[in-house]
């Protein structure tokens, strides 16, 4: 089978990645979840002119000038307004969010008025500066008005738009449920994290990178465990994720050529249905892709550089597009090139790259010297990834590149 290129492979993995159904959730829950649709607002905010500051509410026309002398009739605060109105040469002491009262057309700040008390005649104040129409008052719907959509459907929530949904009068929000994804590793090799390995074992480590990768975009995750390297082993662990009801599995490791590299064996025996297996880009040629029912399976090299970048590239597109996300892809960035590259083979190159800004604001992305793809100390270490493009020629340092920045 031919290498298929990568813009092939992600297009064949989201092909029908329809939005999983939406459930409705309180907003303490809705933090980072996917809107199922629009949200218009229930109520006009502020849905009355208010004060935005503690003082006086006036008629600009009494005001205008440092001569007025204004008889204090009454006081605003906020959740009890003044129910008469203002009439000529009157005013009422306001507080902050306060209605601004029937008459009244501005708002004298409080360390601009000089305030008299008398037995006779009652309180007064005098001013210092001089009034403006509408000056310190927030009019009715400047924030939005009721109907406005200010929260479109397949946006994540912030913690800012949960706050703007509350203002809205909204307790809940139709969200799109989380995609549950399920990952297995298989290997003889492979140890848990704490354990002494013995000879020729290795400390298993892609499962923590891609389970976090995940919760990252905004799934659930499943710990299938390691399975052996035997069929038996491998298709019970599939069996597992169809009966947790994983919208996507993920294998790690056995997705090569070797005798023990049985994975592809034991998906197509439990009904897999493939789409592809190998692809033309490093690091991650050996992957696979296919489809059991409505789960969708994705096989992660072993290497856990190869893992986490097809994960990174792959997997994270397709969660997004299973939460409804508006925007699915990865942003492409263009930088300046920190080291020289030799000329480039048959396949997309993702080279692994250190990120620094330089005092002009060029971005200069200098890919580490060693991209095998078992050093995890350069994949830690690297803020991004430049796409090299097949066949692409020498590049020296300074010579423009696109890259992928990598999650903070």
């Amino acid at each position: 089978m031919a290498l298929m290129p990568v813009a092939d492979a992600l297009n064949a993995i989201l092909a029908g990645a329809e939005p999983l159904p939406e459930e409705m959730v309180g907003l303490d829950a809705a933090w980072h979840r996917v809107l199922a649709r629009d949200v218009a607002a229930r109520r006009t905010q502020p849905p009355q002119a208010m004060s935005a500051m503690d003082g006086y509410a006036v008629r600009a026309a009494d005001a205008g000038d440092l001569t007025a002398r204004l008889k204090v009739i009454g006081e605003v605060a906020a959740g009890r307004p003044f129910e008469k109105k203002v009439g000529a040469n009157e005013a009422v002491r306001i507080f902050t969010g306060g209605v601004i009262p029937d008459g009244a057309d501005a708002v004298i700040i409080q360390e601009d008025t000089l305030r008299e008390d008398s037995a006779i005649d009652g309180d007064h104040i005098t001013i210092t500066e001089a009034a403006k129409t509408g000056r310190h008052i927030r009019p009715a719907g400047v924030d939005f008005r009721e109907g406005d959509v200010l929260l479109a459907g397949g946006s994540r929530l912030t913690d800012r738009d949960l706050s703007l949904a509350a203002g809205m009068n909204y307790p809940e929000l139709a969200v799109r449920r989380r995609p549950k994804v399920a990952i297995l590793a298989t290997g003889d090799e492979l140890v848990m994290p704490g354990t002494i390995p013995g000879p020729g074992q290795i400390v298993y480590s892609n499962g923590f990178a891609l389970r976090a990768l995940a919760r990252a975009e905004g799934a659930e995750t499943i710990d299938l465990g390691i399975a052996a390297d035997t069929v038996a082993e491998t298709a019970e662990g599939i069996r597992r994720a169809r009966a947790s009801g994983a919208d996507i599995l993920i294998t790690t490791g056995g997705a090569s050529v070797g005798d023990h590299d049985l994975v592809k064996q034991s998906l197509e025996a439990e009904g897999v249905t493939m789409a592809f297996w190998r692809i033309a880009m490093r690091p991650g040629k050996p992957m696979m892709h296919g489809r059991l029912g409505s789960m969708r399976v994705i096989g992660l090299p072993g290497n856990p550089v190869s893992s986490y970048v097809c994960g990174f590239l792959f997997l994270a597109p397709l969660i997004r597009a299973l939460s409804g996300r508006a925007s699915v892809h990865h942003v492409r960035e263009t930088a300046l090139l920190g080291r020289d590259l030799a000329a480039n083979d048959q396949r997309e190159d993702y080279l692994r790259a250190r990120l620094e800004e330089r005092e002009d604001g060029a971005l200069i992305a200098t890919p580490v010297t060693h991209q095998d793809s078992s050093l995890l100390g350069n994949l830690a270490a690297a803020r991004a990834l430049v796409i090299r493009p097949p066949f692409a020629p020498a590049a020296g340092a300074g010579a423009p590149c696109e890259l992928l920045r990598l999650p903070e």
